[in-house]
């Protein structure tokens, strides 16, 4: 019962150091300009996969088999890797404690991500619409040229929210939930969706599992993320719970929806619409209609620091449940 007590009280001050460890640091390039990045080894593991299992020539019942069977096995090995990694730094004492903040810290994605969201804010500033564009081409896969200042802005924002929910929150509730066993397996889900888990001819058959995976473990990441951002400003928020939860569903993505719309709520801003991806044009449907839609570079530094509140608020909420369980014994 001893051990059980400090393993709960252990792994959220893990978590909470790894946190701020990245909201200091992030990704320093010169470490990752020498070391392979571990996302960058789950993908090397996918584009295998990617180039062996989904072949042409094979018909689209055998490549979804593949593709099950690929995702099936590859979080399998990602948990079998976490758990073997767990019982070996659980025997190194305090040095081991340290080595896993270090790293669960470089799975998390809050600085970079304010990094290159800001990054398009500057790229407005300094280079008008042509420095915005060729920044948010860097985190957007809609084709760029077809966007103006406006639609620059509201494409960065909602990245901004989107990823808040991948690369942070989601990263965080699987460790909180299954240790490093559940964080190397949210990323490979993760890392393999982001590669294969398009509705695209070639990836539409193997991919399949690995986008229906991500969207089962994304699904409660993704509410919570809402709430983080709505507590970020409270007193602007004007919509109930129930109208977040009407607009997201207007997302394609089962999950992207919450974040966005809960930034959009926040920010007064309308998110989503139509937008151009290699050429096709997906016609969807804005959230927050009665919002703002000439959003612009004041607008995304704004929602830059609504992010980082609701950072905040999570760390602040992960400070208070350990306080809690300290005062308990």
């Amino acid at each position: 019962m001893a051990s059980l007590d400090v393993a709960l009280l252990l792994m959220p001050s893990i978590l909470l150091a790894a946190l701020l460890l990245d909201r200091l640091i992030g990704d320093p390039d010169w470490l990752w300009r020498r070391l392979p990045h571990p996302v960058v080894l789950f993908g090397g593991v996918i584009g295998w996969a990617d180039r062996r299992l989904n072949v042409d020539e094979q018909p689209e019942t055998a490549r979804k088999r593949n593709g099950i069977l690929f995702i099936i096995g590859s979080v399998l090995s990602a948990l079998l890797l976490g758990l073997s990694l767990s019982s070996a730094l659980g025997r190194a004492g305090i040095a081991g404690v340290l080595l896993e903040v270090l790293i669960v810290a470089v799975f998390f994605a809050h600085k970079s991500l304010l990094d290159h969201v800001r990054a398009v804010a500057d790229g407005l500033r300094d280079g008008g619409l042509d420095g915005g564009r060729a920044a948010v081409s860097m985190i957007v896969g809609r084709d760029p040229k077809t966007l103006d200042e406006a639609g620059v802005s509201r494409a960065a924002i909602e990245s901004l929210a989107e990823n808040f929910s991948d690369g942070v929150v989601a990263p965080a509730f699987w460790y909180v939930l299954l240790g490093l066993p559940g964080l190397f397996a949210y990323k490979m889900i993760n890392t393999a969706d982001s590669m294969i888990g398009h509705m695209t001819e070639k990836h539409r058959a193997f991919g399949w599992a690995s986008a229906k995976l991500d969207d089962l473990a994304n699904w409660p990441p993704a509410r919570l993320s809402a709430l983080l951002i709505v507590l970020a400003r409270p007193v602007a928020y004007a919509k109930s719970g129930c109208q977040i939860s009407k607009e997201a569903k207007l997302h394609r993505s089962p999950n992207a929806g919450w974040p966005e719309s809960a930034m959009a709520a926040v920010s007064g801003l309308s998110l989503g619409g139509p937008r151009t991806y290699h050429g096709d044009v997906a016609d969807e449907r804005f959230m927050n209609d009665a919002g703002r839609k000439d959003a612009g570079e004041a607008d995304i530094r704004r929602c830059l620091r609504i992010a980082d509140a609701a950072f905040w608020n999570g760390c602040g909420m992960l400070a208070l449940a350990i306080w809690f369980r300290l005062i308990a014994h």
